[in-house]
């Protein structure tokens, strides 16, 4: 399987060099050369697969021969080590939890697949060192931590927006030692993410480093997040209803990946990107105008994006139709109110804690309506563990920490902080 660059003119690559390099030399994010929509024979029977076996299926067309089959199955098998339920919050409507891993959030599947990937390449191909980059906006940062953390070959810097985390994401991040290390950003989300783009374009610093991103724009990280969404059909297709997603969106890569998981033959009726204020792709769908702003900080932080990357990647799945996109996706935007109201309703009423994303999940499944026939998903991205401050006084009730955080939360701060991209090159440079 070769990937090209979106921007088309950087030369196809391999996926073992689209894990490495992460960004193309065009600055463009790569995309697979083709998809192969999966048998009708292995959607019609998937209950009768395991999760392990499912992801195999989903991934081996975009890794091919690259990983040799009992390496690939292996790797699926140290990600999946925890569940992925669905809980019922009314009558049409669940959550499918996807916090259950090491620092629960959802970005534990891509984190710990890529990591395993790059562990693998390294093994066998005893590349050089590799520095893996890496801007957070909450979640990623923590899961690309503990998904590489001792990993022979990979020192991994992780970017984050100061005061703009929570303080267990924060903890997950700046605790481990070893081969991470944090550097805290005065600035916003969008301006780690632009040093990091900016580092992967300095020809002067990619002529001593081997640089590549854990971001969603690696293919590592995005595509894993297919897996998910046909475990949640593996578990919902007895009820014979339309399946409607609803996903928390900020960068666009874990939407993305359920749009190519119906690429592949996922049978699902809708997709909804739900957004909070930053509601740059709403716009873009209602307009046909695509148009980036400075972020704006939220209650629900890791969506705080005024330039999702990977929306070029939805355009390109659709061919750049709107009209073939507006036929699989809506997308909406929700204030902060609206969504500590949402939360304190599925609380009262359902007996349910959602996390700030997960209600604005929530929201867009409520805003968008649904018949007798159709089911809807919320994706809970998020223990809301990691937002004691907003949940709460919300819920006012306190939340009993799990052991994933309480091996962090008293454990010391330990980051660097910088102000600009020329501090980031001299770290690198120097480390």
């Amino acid at each position: 399987m070769n990937f090209y660059s979106l921007n088309k003119i950087a030369p196809n690559v391999s996926f073992k060099d689209a894990v490495i390099k992460g960004l193309a030399p065009d600055k463009g994010l790569y995309f697979p050369e083709k998809t192969t929509p999966l048998s009708k024979e292995f959607l019609n029977n998937i209950e009768n697969y395991s999760n392990t076996e499912i992801a195999f299926e989903v991934i081996k067309q975009f890794v091919a021969d690259e990983i040799p089959e009992k390496e690939l199955k292996a790797i699926i098998e140290e990600t999946l080590n925890f569940d992925f339920p669905i809980v019922s919050i009314e009558k049409n409507i669940a959550a499918l939890e996807l916090f259950h891993g090491p620092t629960m959030a959802f970005k534990d599947v891509g984190a710990r697949f890529m990591a395993r990937c790059l562990g693998y390449f390294n093994k066998e191909e005893k590349t050089a060192k590799v520095t893996v980059l890496v801007a957070t906006s909450g979640d990623t940062g923590g899961a690309v931590a503990s998904g590489f953390l001792g990993v022979e070959g990979v020192d991994v810097v992780i970017l984050y927006p100061s005061g703009k985390v929570s303080d267990v994401q924060e903890k997950q991040l700046t605790t481990l030692g070893q081969n991470i290390t944090a550097l805290e950003v005065y600035g916003t989300f969008d301006d780690c993410q632009a040093m990091v783009k900016t580092a992967f374009l300095d020809e002067e610093l990619i002529a001593t480093k081997n640089l590549t991103s854990a971001n969603s724009i690696n293919v590592a990280r995005w595509l894993p997040q297919m897996f998910y969404f046909f475990f949640a059909y593996k578990q919902l297709k007895s009820k014979n209803k339309d399946l409607i997603f609803s996903v928390p969106s900020g960068n666009f890569g874990n939407i993305c990946a359920g749009l190519m998981a119906h690429k592949l033959g996922l049978p699902v009726k809708k997709f909804i990107a739900a957004t909070n204020i930053n509601d740059i792709v709403p716009n873009y769908m209602e307009t046909g105008i695509y148009t980036p702003k400075p972020s704006k900080q939220t209650i629900s932080n890791a969506m705080d994006v005024g330039d999702p990357s990977n929306f070029v990647r939805i355009l390109e799945i659709f061919e750049n139709d709107d009209s073939k996109l507006k036929e699989v996706l809506s997308s909406y935007s929700f204030s902060d109110k609206e969504t500590q109201q949402a939360m304190k309703e599925i609380k009262e009423k359902y007996h349910y804690i959602a996390d700030p994303h997960g209600a604005v999940g929530y929201l867009g499944l409520k805003k968008r309506g649904m018949d007798e026939n159709e089911f809807g998903i919320f994706l809970e991205t998020a223990h809301p563990v990691k937002f004691l401050n907003v949940v709460e006084p919300i819920i006012n009730e306190t939340i009993e920490l799990p052991k994933q955080i309480k091996e962090v939360i008293d454990k010391q701060k330990v980051s660097i902080n910088i102000s600009s991209y020329e501090e980031l090159k001299q770290f690198l440079v120097n480390a």
